[in-house]
């Protein structure tokens, strides 16, 4: 719960997967507790508190996305990581921006429509496995009135009317003309027999019909939906509102539109049960909660702030460094953008900024924009001894991953201290001698090290294999005395 989220609490939690930088990790902490202590104020003096945004200084690879990262999942809050690098790119500044907005939301409404499933799933799967026994059972009573008139009798009206215990997968339904069976599904006055059914049920209980192919009736989807409905920056609001009026008018045709898939019943429960739980879900309570959530507890992660501190452009569209500046000025200062789920205000979002500043400091950034950060921590470059630790210590470790992927093909993969440290070592040494690319340097290595036991990893089935120095060092000596190539491989 977020009420335990006290910033001891959650510098705790950062430090399971992160390590070092513990200015970054209090200011951060810090930032998230206002914004529980600002809900428990009175509404008067709520909306005069905005968040105060952060902007982290450091190398890349040191550990800046995955804190803003790590604390948005940790309170289950919206986030979107941008680079900002990317609105000079396209060669045009303004609208763009407001795609930042635009996806923010864009994941709220993903993250509270998932757990709104999650909250139906087990009432949607009740009522899946009814329409599969309905589905099973009139089938089957099809089958069995036309093998009654030809003599012959159907592998699946034999299995539920006679109760053996499976329906052959070929045979439940392949047989079946499906104008039959939608002439049966829609007798006013049908009625599965009780016995049938509960026979049908205790086999789909048991998972006896797994591969026993029905065939099942969808809503129609709409493959064009997220196409009409996803805006681009550049659209203006009249252009929105045309290409949502266009979609309006066709999509009475389209819903009330069902489609027949001939598919096993452990494919059908799945579709089945993702279609009731839609059906359950109050569209208009998750467009509301997702809004809400974005702008109460959204999280920006903006980076590579440093790459636009260019200078400003008096002729023509100003697609410099300090044009993008003032376009993110109104965003960051908080505004109002129109999106397919209604307007959402930025002034309660969380805005964290990050860049490495070597060429550049964070002074060169227009004065407005420096004021819309206010905390401003610095993160240090990774010693040999940090690299090391992120090798182990992390519950998610490259050590622990690379385990359990050669786990699955039942190989032991064990690491001395002394292995452990000539990775660490020579990491760091890479990073000295290049490009500094902090903790994404020991992956390289990683896959370099393990790259024949990887490959190989089916010929060493139940055996153990030990990474020491020398083996880290024997994978590693050629690149390492050899810097012209070590610069096109690591």
């Amino acid at each position: 719960m977020v009420e335990h989220l006290t910033p001891d609490a959650i510098v705790k939690e950062l430090d399971k997967y992160i390590v070092g930088q513990p200015e970054a990790k209090r200011a951060v902490a810090v930032a998230l507790r206002n914004r529980y202590r600002r809900k428990l104020l009175p509404e008067n003096v709520r909306r005069e508190i905005t968040p105060k945004n952060i902007l982290m200084i450091g190398p890349t690879g040191v550990g800046k996305t995955e804190i803003a990262r790590r604390v948005a999942r940790m309170i289950e809050a919206p986030f979107v990581k941008v680079e900002a690098t990317k609105f000079t790119e396209v060669g045009y500044v303004g609208r763009d921006v407001e795609s930042i907005v635009y996806e923010l939301v864009e994941n709220s409404a993903s993250m509270v429509h998932e757990q709104k499933m999650q909250e139906v799933m087990a009432k949607a799967e009740g009522l899946a496995k009814e329409r599969i026994i309905n589905y099973l059972c009139q089938q089957a009573m099809v089958g069995s009135q036309r093998s009654s008139r030809k003599a012959q009798q159907s592998g699946a009206a034999q299995a539920v009317a006679s109760g053996t215990p499976t329906i052959p997968a070929q045979t439940a339904a392949c047989d079946v003309p499906r104008d039959e069976i939608a002439r049966t599904t829609k007798a006013k006055h049908y009625k599965v027999p009780a016995q049938q059914r509960t026979r049908v049920s205790e086999l789909l209980e048991s998972h006896q019909l797994e591969d026993a192919i029905i065939e099942i009736e969808l809503a129609s989807e709409l493959d064009s939906l997220d196409s009409v409905l996803e805006f681009s920056g550049g659209m203006t609001p009249d252009e929105m509102t045309d290409t949502f009026n266009d979609f309006m008018q066709n999509y009475s045709s389209y819903s009330s539109r069902k489609r027949v898939r001939r598919v096993s019943v452990k494919e059908a429960r799945r579709l089945l049960t993702r279609e009731e739980a839609g059906k359950l879900i109050d569209m208009d309570q998750v467009i509301e909660e997702a809004a809400r959530r974005a702008e109460e507890s959204g999280v920006v992660f903006i980076d590579e702030m440093d790459k636009i501190t260019g200078p400003r452009v008096d002729i023509g569209a100003d697609i410099s460094g300090e044009g993008v500046q003032r376009d993110l000025l109104p965003i960051v200062e908080g505004s109002t953008v129109m999106t397919r789920y209604g307007p959402i205000k930025t002034d309660y979002v969380l805005f964290i900024a990050a860049g490495a500043f070597h060429q550049s400091k964070p002074s060169d950034l227009i004065p407005e924009l420096q004021g819309r950060f206010p905390l401003r921590v610095e993160l240090h470059s990774l010693s040999e001894e940090d690299c090391e630790r992120i090798l182990t210590e992390p519950e998610n470790s490259l050590i622990k991953q690379y385990q359990a992927l050669l786990a699955t093909e039942d190989v032991e993969l064990s690491f001395t201290k002394d292995g452990v440290s000539e990775i660490a070592r020579m990491a760091s040494l890479m990073n000295q001698r290049m490009e500094n690319i902090g903790a994404r340097r020991l992956q390289t290595i990683m896959e370099r090290v393990l790259e024949d036991i990887s490959f190989d990893a089916h010929l060493h089935k139940g055996s153990k294999i030990t990474i020491d120095t020398a083996y880290v060092s024997e994978r590693m000596a050629d690149l390492i005395h050899d810097e012209d190539l070590s610069r096109y491989i690591l």
